[in-house]
């Protein structure tokens, strides 16, 4: 069984509740808008970490970052981008099981055409009403779980 641990939209405040529950995953992914190099070198003391360049990721340390990255973890294909708007490839038609996005802060899964499709919603700065959640797969045996998990930050203005 292995854990990939889903983060997205951090905008430069990795929070401790986040820390806390991406403890233990086997990997990371962060789905965009990072907000500065810091998040990614604490989440890789945790695990190793893919992540993707965001609209908000700019200067010399988000230069090296893909808008895109695909890869295979205990036999699944992910691919992870920041704005589904800007997907470049048909998953399905690609071999890919599961696609990690983020940008609209609204955490969510789908499943498609075979395709499950994670959002953890945003993990940073609360954005008007939406929760801070993060969210994990579950690979066992071939098969897929995911699963979002709100986090406990206190009040609306966090």
């Amino acid at each position: 069984m292995a854990r990939i641990g889903l983060i997205s939209d951090t905008h430069g405040l990795l929070r401790p509740e986040a820390m806390a529950f991406l403890q233990g995953c086997d990997h990371i992914v962060h789905g965009g808008d990072i907000g500065d190099a810091g998040i990614l070198a604490r989440l890789s003391a945790i695990a190793p970490v893919t992540a993707v360049r965001g609209n908000n990721d700019w200067g010399a340390w988000a230069e090296s970052l893909a808008e895109t990255e695909l890869f295979e973890f205990g036999g699944i294909h992910v691919y992870a981008i920041h704005d589904l708007a800007l997907m470049d490839i048909e998953p399905a038609a690609a071999g890919v099981q599961v696609v990690v996005s983020g940008h609209s802060h609204k955490p969510r899964i789908e499943h498609r055409d075979g395709v499950v499709y994670v959002n953890p919603g945003s993990a940073g700065p609360r954005r008007f009403k939406l929760p801070i959640a993060v969210a994990e797969l579950v690979i066992h045996a071939g098969s897929i779980s995911a699963r979002i998990i709100e986090l406990d930050v206190g009040g609306a203005g966090s």
